[in-house]
């Protein structure tokens, strides 16, 4: 790789191709959904994660299998759209229904492959701060972390869903709420003890962002229409390039079918009241 110098999805204009138009919330889903590989055990999580998921399982990963912190574990998706793990379509034809401890054994085990987290911030290293941030009337305490920093310690990978922002993207995050690859530097996870990979992928309203053997995140695709100096410009640290920048692919005719057909009001992915276009394969 190389080295370059140096808001709400919902309200974003929805992109429009001479194929198809689509969302930002609908990419970003599109775009999380790739990350499960089939056959994986997925910490599933909330909101656009809900939606990734049904997603890979209707086109690329059948047999993936669904895991929430409730206990519920699913191998198909729940048969209408859920907003919280705990609704009832959530619970019916589930494929088994433990609790908590039940699902956090199988990440203590390490058989889960894969976790989508959210956070307040994500630093260069992929470390997560969902506890407290600095405001303009100083520190602001937020909910805290959840079940986030076991799937960030004990998850093979993990993925994290975020506005693009200087805010949201410094340098150092200000709480360590959940641990991505720590101070940097090569093997940094298995010093301290954690054992399982970190931070796969950062994927923003406006790139992706992956990361290198030193644990720092480097932009691996830009989003269609989005421009390198406006992430750059916004993004808390002199981030890397990475020699293969290529553009964030759009969903997929496929993609979008499966993503309108669970979510047809735009709850998740918002289409701000507009009526949907149709889709052309």
């Amino acid at each position: 790789m190389t080295t370059t110098p140096a808001a709400d999805i919902s309200n974003r204009t929805p992109q429009t191709t001479e194929a198809r138009a689509y969302t930002p919330g609908e990419l970003t889903v599109a775009s999380a959904a790739r990350e499960i590989r089939d056959g994986e055990i997925v910490f599933v999580g909330m909101r656009l994660p809900l939606i990734a998921f049904v997603v890979a399982k209707r086109t690329h990963a059948p047999t993936a299998i669904g895991i929430f912190e409730n206990g519920v574990i699913r191998s198909t998706p729940a048969s209408e759209l859920i907003y919280t793990m705990a609704d009832p379509p959530n619970i019916v034809g589930a494929t088994q229904c433990l609790d908590m401890l039940g699902v956090m054994s199988l990440l203590q085990s390490g058989r889960v492959h894969l976790g989508f987290l959210g956070a307040a911030e994500v630093d260069r290293f992929g470390n997560l701060n969902s506890t407290e941030v600095r405001g303009p009337k100083g520190l602001v305490r937020l909910p805290g972390s959840g079940g986030a920093c076991d799937i960030a310690s004990l998850a093979q990978r993990f993925v994290v869903l975020l506005e693009h922002s200087k805010e949201r993207l410094p340098e150092r995050v200000l709480y360590i709420t959940s641990p991505g690859n720590g101070e940097g530097g090569h093997g940094w996870r298995k010093r301290v003890g954690l054992p399982q990979g970190g931070p796969s992928a950062v994927i923003t309203t406006k790139a992706v962002l992956r990361f290198a053997e030193d644990g720092e995140a480097y932009l691996s695709s830009l989003h269609p229409g989005i421009e390198l100096d406006d992430v750059l410009a916004n993004t808390g640290w002199k981030l890397r390039v990475g020699k293969d920048l290529i553009q964030t692919p759009e969903p997929s005719a496929a993609e979008l079918r499966a993503i309108r057909e669970y979510d047809k009001e735009g709850f998740w992915t918002k289409w701000g009241g507009r009526p949907r276009p149709r889709i052309s394969d």
